[in-house]
């Protein structure tokens, strides 16, 4: 049986995935959608218009900024985004908070044996 992740159930940490998949490079939509997915497993597949206010929430706060580019073999021009320096600090408290999230969580699932 495959489960696909709801969007509520990780609605929370769409930020924190999003500033993940920028930490080493700077991408745009498309592919920080189709990372998403490979990533998962096709677990969760982000939709567009949740990626785009994730972006737009992102940058109002400092976290990301964007800039026009081109793919390396030219192509048309995307808006690209980057992490910045606030944005790392973001991403690092989310993932602490994740691991006492997780910690919670974990106190009220039944662990069905094996």
């Amino acid at each position: 049986m495959r489960i696909l992740i709801s969007s509520d159930v990780i609605r929370g940490y769409n930020d924190t995935i999003i500033l993940f998949l920028l930490m080493d490079q700077p991408s745009y939509g498309y592919q920080v959608s189709k990372m998403i997915r490979e990533l998962s497993e096709e677990k969760y597949i982000i939709k567009e218009t949740t990626l785009y206010s994730a972006f737009t929430r992102l940058e109002k706060n400092g976290y990301v900024e964007s800039f026009a580019g081109r793919g390396e073999s030219g192509g048309k021009q995307r808006t690209y985004y980057r992490i910045t320096e606030e944005g790392r600090r973001y991403y690092e408290e989310k993932c602490l908070e994740w691991q006492v999230t997780k910690e919670v969580v974990e106190r009220f699932i039944r662990k069905k044996e094996l």
